[in-house]
């Protein structure tokens, strides 16, 4: 009981980023002698601190407030997109620290090779940590495709298939001098947590995310929980026909989602060299003139909100989400893509579930992103057992 209390002591600090001995032990229906004897032991462990502010209660002398320790204990997400490895530094409070990036073309390459750069980034973020005060407590990856048990079981525009993906990176981490557990989950899993954890457009508790990259992910979060299916495979949106004469998929099908609002396709579709990227498509479809490259630019993007507006309108139909939220690419062509969006899920969607103007589809906070989402679920795990986790941490 009491290991169960001082995780819920821990996440009441965390949830409210301050907060009164008095206002815990009123919260979690607690004496408050027992959650005085609980914060001793976050305190003594480095999870909690007190921030030198008091507040005043209802009754009594005030009290000190509570917050999370800046320094120990904290979570390393890392991202392994197909153009580009991000690490992320998150400490308990839920602030990140630190933000590394490294872009690289990783589609067909060595899973080993990606593995072991997506290591040796994380080492780098470690000794920062480590001069900060810092001691991560787990890395999580955050892997795109179907990710089960640490193994990438299908990954199409990376290439992999049945990829011990944490073993090899746990592997490339110890050969690298640091030894830390790893988990791992699908990269838009990462992402809509994080989106939760930062608070979903309009305070949402039930949403679908969607991630633009090389190709479309996603994620169902229901009632602030994430939807993983009967195998952990959910959400996997991108890969929904919406034309089953389109033209084939990597992964094996035909007329795929990605196929028309994946980044790949939708630069092909506008003519712009991959080598430009999203900014200079969002450029070009903001461009009202005339000009052909602008026009082919608007009618690409065009079309791939159609073909999003399509595959959502399935998704609403079936879940009846608050909201759907644009991720990714997606939030800088959010302008175009949105409204071609909307009219197919207005014309789709039963009726008087989807409004004109009703605000329901949005884009997503720039706090949640899938190296974000990654390490606050290595938080997430401390704070349900802060126990486990032992005494203070210290940085090595």
């Amino acid at each position: 009981m009491r290991r169960l209390n001082l995780s819920r002591v821990a996440r009441a600090v965390h949830d409210e980023a301050e907060i009164t001995r008095a206002a815990v032990a009123e919260r979690l229906g607690l004496t408050r002698a027992a959650v005085s004897s609980l914060v001793e032991q976050l305190m003594a462990a480095g999870f909690v601190a007190e921030s030198g502010k008091t507040f005043s209660g209802q009754a009594g002398r005030p009290g000190t407030a509570l917050t999370m320790a800046r320094t120990g204990h904290a979570g390393l997400g890392v991202s392994v997109d197909v153009d580009a490895l991000t690490v992320c530094l998150v400490d308990l409070a839920g602030t990140e620290r630190l933000r590394l990036t490294e872009a690289g073309r990783h589609a067909g390459a060595d899973p080993r090779a990606v593995l072991r750069d997506a290591a040796l980034l994380t080492g780098r973020a470690l000794r920062t940590a480590a001069r900060e005060g810092l001691a991560p407590a787990g890395v999580d990856l955050a892997l795109p495709g179907l990710v089960a048990e640490g193994v990438v079981r299908q990954a199409p525009n990376l290439g992999w298939n049945a990829v011990p993906a944490a073993e090899l990176f746990a592997q490339a981490l110890r050969d690298d001098g640091a030894q830390l557990p790893v988990g791992s989950d699908n990269e838009a899993n990462s992402a809509a947590l994080a989106q939760l954890w930062a608070g979903a457009p309009g305070g949402a508790r039930t949403f679908v995310y969607l991630s633009g990259d090389i190709g479309v992910g996603g994620a169902v979060v229901l009632d602030g929980e994430l939807l993983r299916g009967a195998h952990g495979f959910a959400g996997e949106i991108g890969h929904l026909v919406v034309d089953p004469n389109g033209p084939d998929c990597r992964c094996g099908s035909r007329g795929c989602l990605e196929r028309y609002a994946g980044q790949d396709a939708l630069l092909h579709a506008a003519g712009v060299d991959p080598r430009d990227g999203i900014a200079v498509l969002a450029r070009r479809a903001a461009d009202g003139s005339g000009a052909p490259e602008a026009r082919r630019a608007r009618d690409a993007v065009e079309q791939a909100g159609t073909m999003l507006g399509v595959a959502l309108s399935g998704a609403v139909n079936l879940l009846d989400p608050e909201t759907v939220v644009l991720g990714g690419f997606y939030r800088e062509l959010a302008d175009r893509l949105a409204p071609a969006a909307e009219r197919e899920l207005q014309r789709r969607v039963v009726s008087g579930l989807w409004d004109a103007g009703s605000g329901r589809l949005s884009t997503a906070s720039p706090a949640g992103d899938a190296a974000r989402g990654a390490a606050g679920q290595v938080l997430r795990r401390v704070l349900a057992d802060p126990l486990a986790y032992g005494g203070a941490a210290s940085a090595p």
